[in-house]
């Protein structure tokens, strides 16, 4: 059975803030020039901002560059930072930074505390203005290609599937959307992106990419405990001095504040639970004080793309090209990826549009990347380039030789570090690690997964197939389990692994793939590379509404 194709200018694969940047240039080059431009964009949510969780504080100059009357027209940026406070954690003490001696990266002046995903429905909301078609709840499932090998389009998923695969009661079928080029912009490891990246070779001249997993609480707090713009950064404590990760506090307006711990995924010890750090990260004094007699709203995990520069694969091919975080346009050591996925789409949207213009398609839009070069994205990812690979090499030693690149050097230090290996291949075997002794949550302050997953909203229908594919089932025994404990157990923060039968001495792998919040971090960590995510039905997984 042939499915329904619908033709376009430009197909988007993403509603972040990449690809609704992407589709709001290009139609506003498009009213410029008095040309009419077909733009559909599909977001695997069951609404724009559905599955967008970020920190978040935002620099908006690129927002600024796109929509510069964002602020008369009810852009959601109205926490302006008003502080910042940086702190080395031990367990029970802090030490503060003093903020001249911090490096720019950790500057906030005339950034917002914002929720990104309201930040993103108003984007969709000047895209629907401007006359882009959007599509939520429709999952990029397939990428298609051309007789020439070019992409020309995607394949939305079939609904209604059942487990076994076969076509149920409720079956409907996908639909082919076809355009002269595609942009795909589904964030971190995105499902079609990683494809795309492999088929073109996209990464054969970069560095590994390397990646964090960030965890995310909204809090409502009492008033007294409240100060809306306060930035608070935190190092050490719960983590071990030689693995990356950090806390974040972020007060927004209306007495509600942002609290998240990140751990990149480079991390050693198969026993770390990224999960289990972030609950007792919140039980630190400076960070308990602010949640004393609050009440937890939300929570979400997503994992970021933090390799920087060195790591950026190529970002066209014929027919397409990559945008925001699906490229690993984040800067690190600022903690901030929002404005850079923005200025990305926007430079591949004025490449496309001019190649439009001039009757051309599915070629490389190859004026993207040398707009890039010449941008002041490009500088200030340059800048930062040697953030990831310092960090790497403990918090102390690296925090030291970072602070030199930027406040000595300005980041203009005349070499540059690589990134060597992949984040899956740094795991030591469990019996040359310690196991970690986690306290038990205490349902106050610090709760336990399936509780988080609850108040992720996530929902997936049971009865289709299962979006977490293994490779090869035995792996996750005859490797996984034997040689490092079964780590996916404690790095998925949803409790989608489980190892039953142990007792029986029948090991088998469980996944509650309800569960899923769609983070990726399975995809990324499994150290055998065993674990395939592909997209759900469209709609399903988490609702994020202020995340």
């Amino acid at each position: 059975m042939e499915r329904e194709a619908m033709e376009f200018d430009v197909v988007i694969v993403g509603g972040g803030p990449a690809g609704l940047a992407s589709a709001i240039r290009l139609k506003q080059l498009a009213a410029e020039a008095g040309r009419e431009l077909a733009v559909c964009l599909i977001e695997k949510g069951a609404e724009i901002g559905a599955h967008i969780l970020s920190g978040a504080v935002m620099d908006p100059r690129a927002l600024t560059e796109l929509l510069p009357n964002w602020q008369a027209d009810g852009a959601p940026l109205n926490a302006p930072v008003c502080e910042d406070r940086f702190f080395i954690f031990s367990e029970t003490g802090a030490t503060r930074v003093p903020n001249s001696f911090l490096p720019g990266c950790f500057h906030n002046e005339g950034n917002y505390v914002i929720s990104l995903a309201k930040v993103c429905r108003w984007l969709g909301e000047q895209a629907e203005a401007l006359g882009v078609e959007i599509y939520p709840g429709f999952a990029g499932a397939e990428v298609l290609f051309d007789e020439s090998g070019a992409v020309k389009g995607v394949a939305t998923g079939d609904m209604g599937r059942l487990h076994d695969g076969s076509e149920g009661p409720n079956f409907q079928q996908g639909m082919e959307l076809h355009g002269k080029y595609t942009f795909f912009a589904e964030g971190c490891r995105g499902h079609l992106g990683k494809q795309v990246i492999a088929h073109f070779a996209l990464d054969k001249d970069a560095d590994p990419q390397t990646y964090g997993i960030g965890l995310k609480e909204l809090w409502e707090i009492p008033t007294a405990q409240h100060q809306t713009g306060l930035v608070i950064h935190s190092g050490g404590w719960p983590m071990q001095s030689d693995t990356y990760g950090g806390g974040f506090l972020y007060h927004l307006e209306n007495n509600q504040v942002a609290v998240g711990f990140v751990v990149g995924l480079g991390y050693e010890n198969p026993y770390l639970s990224p999960y289990e750090e972030f609950q007792r990260f919140k039980t630190h004094p400076e960070i308990r004080k602010f949640l004393a007699g609050g009440k937890r709203v939300a929570y979400g995990a997503r994992a970021l793309t933090a390799g920087g520069l060195q790591s950026l694969p190529g970002v066209v091919f014929p027919g397409g090209v990559l945008v925001g975080d699906e490229a690993g346009f984040l800067n690190a050591a600022r903690i901030k990826g929002s404005h850079c996925a923005i200025k990305s789409g926007a430079l591949a949207a004025e490449a496309c549009f001019a190649a439009l213009s001039a009757e051309r398609e599915r070629d490389e839009l190859a004026a993207y990347p040398e707009a890039f070069r010449q941008s002041w994205l490009y500088d200030e990812l340059y800048t930062a380039r040697n953030f990831k690979p310092w960090m790497a090499k403990g918090l102390k030693f690296g925090s030291l030789m970072f602070g030199i690149d930027q406040i000595i050097f300005g980041g203009r230090a005349p070499w540059t570090l690589h990134n060597t290996t992949p984040d899956h291949s740094k795991l030591k075997p469990a019996a040359a690690c310690q196991k970690i002794d986690y306290p038990k949550p205490d349902g106050v302050l610090t709760f336990d997964r399936l509780s988080s997953v609850f108040l992720s909203s996530t929902n997936h229908e049971e009865d289709q197939p299962c979006h977490l594919q293994l490779k090869d089932a035995a792996v996750a025994i005859t490797v996984n389990l034997a040689r490092y404990d079964a780590p996916e157990q404690r790095f998925c923060p949803a409790g989608v692994y489980e190892i039953l039968g142990q007792e029986t001495g029948q090991p088998r792998l469980q996944i509650n793939a309800q569960n899923c919040v769609h983070c990726k971090t399975c995809d990324i960590k499994d150290p055998t590379q065993n674990i395939n995510w592909v997209v759900p039905q469209g709609g399903e997984g988490p609702t994020y509404p202020n995340m």
